[in-house]
């Protein structure tokens, strides 16, 4: 509590914001506050047009793309840090597999059949898969990021939250703009930098008719960690990212838009420490395989949307395609021995569409329509343990995944100021999987090139209809208060990573199936939202309370024959309730502070697995901590516009953020341990017009932090050379994916 204390005394001094605009002294005279303070629309409920952020019932927080440009976000998990009770975090064990999780639902897996509960959309188009979503991000026209179930205009299993990422779109009038940046780290023993090049261009091709916009993004990240013991940075890569849309206005009812990008990641595998050899808090490590993480992936889009009379509303059609190839390595044992290493090969494929309507009848907005979803998934998993066999261990599994889904949502105006929402959604959902066990095999095989035997053939579905209801109040045009009830579900599956067929079919034979089942939720909040009549004054709170049954959770143990086996269990009945405040004053037209709070309290009301490891499920299970759920996240920031009249504006912001501990594994022997993030930047609108210049940082405290912390059943000290077995070393080691420490960055921006 006292390094906090200092810390936020620290941020008060050098003075910034949560979620700053970086526009100061633009061509049409506003400051940065002023941008900040501008009115954000989201689309997070999918009415014809766009609705301010503070009229619509729903815990949303939204950035717009000055926001986004300010905030020097690389990638979505720098918005990890902006938002109370959000977890957006790369697990690290596979480069940029999102594990994100809100008011306590998430995930601590990288294995690809394991639905998100965090949906991520771009441009409308659903990404069915956890692997590849946190890329280096650019040209950003905005990021909604939705706290608790959207199962109804969003469906699809998100029962955390969603996350909504609108890329730029093609513009009427002509502009480009360029984008510099390099950070690095400034303390002794860290490795090198990373520079950032982003640019694009954007304008008419047929006036009035056609429109085009062109974005390209390349990364070279030298490395920012340094191995202690070969002495080679490692975590580096290159990132290289290009994007082209049109915008095609064949009447004025009718736009079509089109976009497709292609990334491609050539970068090193996780850099990972072994807690049982490293101290915890350091960013000391030794791996001796650098690993590797290859990904090409292709996202394409084409939306259509259509203004009609019926209603006086909108039509709208979005397909999806996406393509993603990835291959990893990883030194799992975080040592430099060669006890434990991993690769992968995983391939995706999915195609999507929505159709739906938008429209306004008497005193009812009505939004309806159709979701289909296919995706294709084969995953090789290939384990290396000399200590334990000779033989590489070979498995993984393949799965065809289809979706459908009809929706519906009324809100009812019952009087000028009060609005009564009705909603239901229906999705039927299907999984045929064929799995290979990950066991010792004399020959390499391949699941992905279906070389590998099916150990396990299965086929299975589930359907549901997830309802919604909701009240919204409306006292004053500043001034609301909502309540609302959502139900949400997460299908069942399957697991790819079976490395203990004989448990395996013993929780096959307890439960009757191959799959595990479903996991519902029951979510009631009740909000308030304020903002006073010149923006000086925002004030939203919401609390809520979930009730989850039969959570779904990958629950590890380390294993002497395994290294770690993984079993997805529907583990338990759980109670979460939390509260959540975000809140901006403006002090002076040229001082805005801001802050935000996020409390939840969650605890296991029946537990139905052996989640502690002891061997039997009782009150031991009961009493563990839920993973994924820090009990309390907050953080102040401030803005300070400095006028410099002929010699321009600078704009002064910082913002500090703590997130509590909170456990990582089921079994409560895996933590994250608590963190206070420091950043802060020093940006300065040039007298030439459209050119900005900012130095910041990140991470100024230097706080060490993981991506996840699972247990390994070896560890011991350096000099041997190996690792001790589990019996020798009773705390046993950790694979704990280290994340970035103190960066500084200088970064230059050119409009045109």
């Amino acid at each position: 509590m006292k390094r906090f204390l200092i810390s936020t005394s620290i941020a008060a001094l050098t003075c910034g914001s949560i979620t700053p605009s970086f526009a100061a002294n633009s061509a049409d005279g506003e400051s940065t506050i002023d941008r900040v303070l501008d009115v954000i629309t989201v689309t997070a409920r999918k009415k014809k047009d766009a609705e301010n952020v503070q009229s619509v019932p729903v815990a949303v927080t939204a950035f717009n793309a000055d926001t986004i440009e300010a905030l020097q976000v690389r990638d979505i998990e720098g918005l990890s840090y902006s938002a109370p009770n959000v977890s957006l975090d790369d697990i690290g064990t596979s480069k940029g597999v999102a594990n994100f999780s809100i008011r306590g639902l998430g995930i601590n897996s990288s294995i690809p059949s394991i639905d998100p509960t965090v949906g991520v959309f771009v441009d409308g188009v659903y990404i069915g898969l956890n692997n590849g979503l946190i890329q280096d991000t650019f040209d950003l026209s905005s990021i909604e990021v939705l706290r608790g179930p959207q199962g109804l205009l969003f469906g699809r299993n998100t029962t955390g939250g969603a996350v909504l990422i609108n890329t730029g779109n093609p513009t009427a009038e002509f502009e480009a703009k360029v984008r510099v940046a390099h950070e690095a780290p400034v303390d002794s023993g860290r490795g090198s930098g990373s520079t950032f090049l982003q640019a694009y261009v954007s304008g008419p091709l047929v006036e009035d008719r056609l429109n085009g916009r062109l974005s390209a993004y390349y990364n070279k990240d030298k490395g920012y960690f340094k191995d202690l013991v070969f002495g080679d940075n490692r975590g580096g890569g290159e990132t290289t990212l290009v994007r082209g849309s049109l915008e095609f206005l064949p009447s004025e009812s009718l736009r079509i838009l089109a976009k497709i990008e292609h990334v491609n990641v050539d970068a090193d595998g996780p850099v990972s420490q072994n807690r049982g050899v490293y101290e915890r808090g350091t960013f000391d490590f030794s791996n001796d395989n650098q690993g590797l993480f290859d990904n090409k992936s292709t996202l394409a889009s084409l939306r259509a949307d259509l203004d009609v009379a019926f209603g006086d509303g909108t039509i709208s059609n979005i397909f999806g395609y996406r393509d993603f190839q990835q291959q990893t390595s990883g030194d799992i044992d975080a040592l430099p021995a060669f006890i434990f290493h991993s690769d992968s090969d995983l391939r995706q494929e999915q195609v999507s569409n929505e159709l739906r309507y938008a429209g306004r009848f008497g005193n009812v907005d009505l939004t309806t329509g159709f979701f289909y979803f296919k995706q294709d998934i084969a995953y090789t998993e290939i384990r290396h343990l000399p200590p334990v066999t000779p033989l590489s261990f070979y498995g993984g599994g393949a799965q065809d995944h289809t979706v459908w889904g009809v929706f519906a949502q009324a809100d009812i105006d019952v009087t000028e100021k009060l609005t009564a929402t009705l909603g239901l959604r229906y999705s039927s959902e299907e999984k045929d999987a064929n799995i290979s066990y990950t066991i010792p095999r004399a020959a390499a095989c391949s699941v992905v090139d279906a070389t590998c035997p099916d150990d396990v053939t299965d086929k299975n579905d589930w359907s549901n209809f997830t309802p919604k209801l909701g009240l919204q109040y409306r006292f004053s045009d500043t001034l609301q208060a909502y309540a609302s009830y959502t139900k949400g579900f997460r299908s069942g599956g399957y697991n790819f990573r079976i490395t203990n067929p004989v448990a395996f079919l013993e929780q096959v034979a307890a439960t009757g199936s191959f799959a595990f089942d479903e996991e519902s939720v029951d979510a009631y909040e009740l909000g308030v939202k304020y903002r006073s009549a010149d923006g000086g004054l925002t004030l939203n709170a919401a609390v809520f309370h979930t009730k989850v049954d039969d959570m779904q959770r990958e629950v590890n143990f380390a294993s002497a024959t395994s290294g770690v086996s993984q079993f997805i269990l529907n583990t338990a009945d759980t109670d979460i309730t939390g509260l959540e405040l975000e809140a901006s004053v403006r002090l002076a037209s040229n001082f805005l502070v801001t802050g935000n709070l996020g409390l939840i309290d969650a605890a296991y009301q029946d537990v139905r697995s052996d989640i502690s490891g002891d061997g039997v499920t009782d009150g031991a299970d009961l009493a563990l901590e839920i993973p994924r759920v820090p009990d309390v996240t907050y953080g102040v920031g401030f803005i300070w516009d400095m006028d410099m009249g002929k010699a321009g504006m600078l704009t002064l912001r910082s913002n500090i953020q703590y997130k509590d501990r909170f456990a990582y594994s089921d079994n409560n022997l895996g933590w994250i341990s608590s963190a206070t993030m420091l950043d802060a930047a020093l940006a300065w609108q040039t007298p030439l017009e459209n050119v900005k210049l900012a130095l910041y940082g990140k991470n100024l405290l230097d706080e060490s932090v993981v991506g996840g912390e699972t247990q390994l059943p070896f560890g011991g000290p350096l000099s041997t050379g190996v690792a001790q077995p589990f019996a020798a070393n009773p705390q046993g080691g950790t694979f704990s994916t280290l994340k970035r420490g103190r960066v500084l960055g200088l970064e230059l921006i050119v409009g045109f």
